[in-house]
């Protein structure tokens, strides 16, 4: 079970057409990703807006997503919450409709303790039988899933396999490295980040930008994988400036933007979402007509 979740998997954005899933156009993107070879989604994560669907969108996410990629890409399905017993009810929800995997994103607002994150995340592992990722992300929930927290429970959850790692640091990325030894899988939580993070031991990313440039993204963490750094490098030199724009406003305002001039969406949120500022809009369509993304 250790190590499957490796190489790249798009957080895949949710698109909205009056106010509903969109269901048509995730076909087209779960489409158009496995055909940029990438190795999985993860369906309803920050960049697929999961604080804003209701618990019957949610597992309906994940049910369309299991069903498009069919067999031919994993699901990593987000199924995280603040509270353990949702969680934990999202969490058996996806395994019954066929996810591959749960992200669990360290809980948000409420500021547990490194031994109340350990209670949770060790009560959700129980729980389910699916393999389990970690998602530290401290810029969004105030907290990080601490080296010790990550080992323990590495150690007494066979099943919680690795985590998404995007608190900013390279040096962590070492640190989980050593603290949880070469079968557990790191993930970068940031596309700038990939190529630094896989050098001092990540295994791949989940990424944003994939949703725009899937086939380049994979190439990118494919050449990286086996040694072609050169080749990996120049790929990331020329998508860094997209990289970038890609956050010039909240996650995942931009990807939406940029996936709907390339009209595989509608430009649809939901509050407190809005859509972009003009003029970052505007600076996000030039950094991707300079990368070869739009004509």
């Amino acid at each position: 079970m250790r190590d499957m979740f490796t190489g790249t998997y798009t957080a895949i954005v949710t698109p909205f057409r009056g106010g509903a899933l969109d269901e048509d156009a995730l076909e087209n993107l779960i489409k158009f990703q496995i055909k940029g070879g990438v190795d999985g989604i993860v369906p309803v994560g920050t960049t697929g807006e999961s604080p804003t669907v209701d618990c019957a969108e949610h597992i309906r996410v994940i049910e369309l997503s299991v069903k498009f990629s069919a067999g031919k890409i994993k699901v990593l399905a987000g199924t995280g919450a603040n509270a353990t017993s949702e969680a934990i009810k999202l969490t058996q929800e996806a395994e019954k409709v066929g996810a591959d995997g749960s992200l669990q994103v360290a809980p948000y607002y409420n500021k547990p303790t490194q031994e109340g994150l350990y209670q949770h995340f060790k009560a959700i592992a129980r729980a389910t039988k699916l393999p389990i990722m970690l998602y530290s992300i401290p810029g969004r929930c105030g907290i990080e899933i601490g080296i010790e927290t990550v080992k323990r429970l590495a150690t007494d959850c066979k099943n919680i396999v690795g985590i998404k790692e995007a608190g900013g640091s390279c040096d962590r990325v070492s640190q989980l490295r050593a603290a949880t030894g070469p079968k557990f899988t790191i993930m970068s939580g940031d596309d700038s980040l990939t190529l630094p993070f896989m050098a001092v031991g990540a295994n791949g990313v989940i990424s944003v930008a994939s949703n725009v440039i899937p086939k380049e993204v994979s190439q990118m963490v494919k050449l990286f994988s086996t040694g072609k750094s050169a080749a990996a490098i120049r790929l990331h030199e020329k998508y860094y400036s997209l990289f970038k724009d890609l956050f010039i406003e909240t996650n995942p305002t931009p990807v939406k933007a940029a996936l709907a001039m390339m009209k595989l969406i509608e430009e649809e949120y939901r509050l407190p979402l809005v859509p972009m500022n003009p003029k970052n809009w505007d600076a996000l369509r030039t950094t991707m007509k300079r990368c070869g993304v739009l004509e």
